[in-house]
């Protein structure tokens, strides 16, 4: 028997209905997509897994979007889930949303189209791919993995099942940053050199003593494939990315942004630097363990360099023979030659038209390009392979630092070149069940 999926049965009973009934029906126009609403046979549904600061962030602009209907949420923080799910339903104006405490229930819901991952770190691959092959659709925040294996599982993975994915690295929609990156890659600027881009510097911690887990917390399951340690608050949460088992510091949190920026902005989305070097300083004791300070330098095969900086404020700066272009997160954009920027005014009108202003605009536009590829079935903005290659920049950043020492890299066979103990550290074990 030929298997019809849950949108064209929708469609098609409902047109049934409409013409087998004679007498007159009254139709709520929402029911036709009409008056600015999507037909629920056209809406996409979606399911939501991890809801901290950026969760929330993400929930709230794709609940302003009339072609996504949310039905779950989950998270192993009783305090975050609850929030979540009164946020939904007072949206909805009922109580259908149903709130999980383990993803994997979320998951196994036939009815849901897509998911939103904003886990920490360290559950994004696995959290992935498991979706993956429950056939959902996927937009996951950055970084793409914990490790470089893990982000070519998730690329690979992708690609298997055919799977829809945007990183969730929105500064490629920015009008500000993708006008800098239409700089780059324009030729205005003459042969490119040298990119810069600016983390900032990472913080320390002292000594954080064990601490009660708080009630309404599933702090096994938060740990998930992570090592065992004892809870303290700050392990957990947005301070988790300062912390090796969980993230990479400021490198794989601002670098996932900036140096993504900078592998577009080179035409390198495929591939990635050969040889990286650098200095780093890291806290002498405490909870947090990656760098404080940093410098690296990424040099790739035709000899451009893309330099790490731990300053602020957030940006990506291109220099060529003929000019330079810069772009900061305070909205900053400038350019030698000046002539350069007289270019913007078109750019920026074309990109922005039609969409909505505000707080979420640049939101709005990343989530919009993943709604709208999972419909034409495309590829988005910040594909798996893309993500894994800028995410794989960091991730051999922070190697090179905690390992001391030049590393040589082969973007094809994604190894290091005559150093055993750098290519030990491409993956980590996992703590059982959990396994890629």
């Amino acid at each position: 028997m030929k298997k019809i999926s849950r949108r064209t049965f929708l469609t098609q009973t409902t047109t049934a209905a409409i013409t087998a009934v004679s007498a007159p029906y009254f139709i709520p126009s929402a029911a036709l997509g009409k008056a600015g609403t999507a037909a629920p046979s056209q809406r996409l549904t979606m399911g939501v897994i991890g809801i901290g600061g950026q969760g929330m962030l993400n929930l709230r602009n794709f609940l302003t979007c009339e072609d996504v209907r949310i039905l779950a949420v989950c998270d192993v923080d009783r305090n975050h889930l609850l929030a979540a799910k009164s946020v939904v339903d007072e949206t909805y104006q009922n109580q259908d949303c149903t709130a999980y405490n383990d993803f994997r229930e979320l998951l196994a819901r036939a009815d849901i189209d897509t998911v939103m991952i904003a886990t920490p770190d360290h559950w994004h691959a696995l959290i992935s791919i498991a979706a993956a092959r429950a056939g959902k659709d996927i937009y996951c925040e950055k970084p793409i993995s914990l490790t470089i294996a893990e982000g070519r599982a998730v690329a690979d993975t992708m690609k298997r099942y055919g799977t829809v994915y945007q990183s969730g690295t929105q500064r490629r929609s920015i009008e500000s940053f993708e006008f800098t990156i239409r700089v780059a890659r324009s030729g205005m600027l003459g042969k490119l050199h040298t990119i810069h881009t600016y983390l900032g510097e990472g913080p320390a911690a002292g000594v954080m003593p064990p601490e009660p887990i708080p009630d309404g917390f599933d702090y096994d399951m938060w740990l998930g494939p992570a090592p065992y340690e004892p809870y303290t608050p700050r392990r957990c949460h947005g301070t988790f990315r300062f912390i090796y088992d969980y993230s990479g510091g400021q490198l794989t949190d601002l670098g996932a942004h900036f140096n993504d920026l900078a592998q577009w902005g080179n035409n390198t989305d495929h591939t990635g630097p050969v040889e990286f070097e650098g200095r780093g300083e890291f806290p002498r004791d405490g909870l947090y363990n990656t760098p404080t300070r940093y410098s690296v330098t990424a040099t790739y095969a035709d000899g451009v360099k893309l330099v790490f900086h731990d300053e602020r404020p957030f940006a990506v700066r291109f220099e060529g023979e003929e000019g330079w272009v810069y772009t900061d997160d305070n909205g900053n954009v400038d350019a030698e030659p000046k002539s350069i920027l007289k270019t913007r005014k078109a750019i920026q009108y074309a990109y922005v038209e039609g969409i909505r202003r505000g707080y979420y605009e640049y939101m709005t536009g990343h989530h919009r390009n993943f709604l709208n590829c999972v419909k034409s079935r495309s590829q988005t903005t910040s594909a798996p392979e893309i993500a894994h290659r800028s995410t794989t920049v960091c991730h051999i950043g922070n190697l090179c630092l905690r390992l001391g020492r030049r590393l040589k890299w082969d973007p094809q066979t994604e190894q290091f070149t005559n150093d055993p103990q750098a290519n030990r550290m491409i993956s980590r074990a996992m703590r059982a069940p959990w396994h890629l």
